[in-house]
């Protein structure tokens, strides 16, 4: 039997395909209800989201709408017959969104940087039944992730889903929150039970990525997706490039391909399938890793031939074969093949850099 959230009452975040939807923030009632209305009419949506406080990178932007937010939220769940979620960032958050009967909370990546408020939102939730999901934090660091998820379980939270919204990073990327997918991953093996959301929306920061990164997702055989969806994005008082139409989403969620899930007979097949589509993923971002890095040793390349210095510095490279199979041994990864791959990668840096 297909697990829905109907009939797997004990955590309504698990569903396969599962959708959250809705605008980055409560505007106003009028646009929070006609989101809502459309949303709901192309039956795709299993959750409804909307942001009522929004923290802001710099001040003098629109933190949302506060409290009163809720009740529209309220009657947009009344109206439409969807279950609400909403990011809270402190026990009177937390407080007020279970006043008005928010179904899921979510953490956001703000917030799941700091364990004192992530312990304040686990202490104000210690005597409930709630659903929290917990994106990841801003920063590539898995420990901060984890240590939210144990915060929530040790104060008896059994219902805990993980969303990834991707990571900051320096310098322009394509996405505005790069993926770094092998973090996610290594969350989908230490915690194979929890459901797993993609956020697309702040991981490309735009329109145009939304489709592939959320397909990508799924390959990886998450759960569900979380998309922000605004009746008029242009109007959008908060990361309007990044919501689309009730509409648009409608289109893009018709070409998402879900994966099936494992049968008995093909345990080992599928399972193959999966970990080799997780080394595929992997296998490009070790890519880009390594380009970025011959950007550098370009730079370099620069640097010395204005100083009219040699390309071969030879310290330097046994600087970095020291430091690397330092690491390789903390890591049990064999000394021959570090010393292979640091080979591998110094004869194509002098090769770029005798090309400046």
């Amino acid at each position: 039997m297909e697990t829905t959230l109907e009939n797997n009452p004990k955590n309504i975040i698990y569903k396969k395909g599962l959708i959250i939807a809705g605008p980055c923030s409560a505007e106003s009632e009028q646009q929070l209800l006609q989101t809502t209305i459309e949303l709901a009419a192309q039956k795709k949506v299993d959750i409804l989201r909307a942001g009522i406080w929004k923290p802001r990178t710099n001040p003098g932007g629109f933190e949302g709408v506060g409290t009163k937010g809720l009740a529209w939220l309220l009657k947009a769940k009344q109206l439409a017959g969807l279950k609400t979620a909403v990011e809270v960032a402190t026990a009177k958050h937390v407080e007020d969104a279970l006043s008005f009967d928010v179904d899921v909370l979510w953490i956001g990546a703000r917030t799941t940087v700091n364990p004192f408020s992530v312990q304040q939102i686990a202490d104000a939730l210690k005597e409930t039944k709630q659903t929290v999901l917990i994106k990841n934090p801003v920063n590539p660091d898995i420990k901060l992730w984890i240590g939210a998820v144990e915060r929530l379980q040790k104060v008896g939270i059994t219902n805990i889903g993980l969303i990834h919204r991707g990571f900051t990073s320096y310098g322009n990327t394509e996405y505005r929150n790069v993926p770094m997918w092998q973090i996610p991953i290594e969350m989908k093996r230490l915690f194979p039970d929890l459901p797993f959301i993609c956020d697309p929306s702040h991981i490309c920061g735009n329109r145009i990525g939304l489709y592939s990164v959320a397909q990508k997702s799924t390959d990886l055989d998450y759960d569900g997706l979380m998309i922000e969806s605004h009746f008029d994005p242009e109007s959008a008082l908060t990361d309007k490039n990044q919501q689309i139409t009730p509409d648009e989403l409608s289109k893009l969620l018709d070409k998402i391909e879900w994966k099936k899930s494992y049968s008995n007979e093909s345990n080992f097949v599928n399972k193959l399938e999966r970990l080799r589509e997780q080394i595929n993923y992997l296998d490009e971002e070790l890519i880009s890793l390594i380009s970025n890095r011959m950007k550098v040793v370009k730079e370099i390349g620069n640097i010395k031939k204005e100083s009219n210095v040699t390309i071969l510095q030879s310290g330097r490279y046994s600087e970095i074969i020291e430091r690397a199979l330092k690491k390789a041994k903390q890591v049990e990864l064999s000394e021959e093949f570090m010393k292979t791959y640091m080979e591998a990668v110094h004869i194509e840096s002098i090769r770029v850099q005798n090309t400046i």
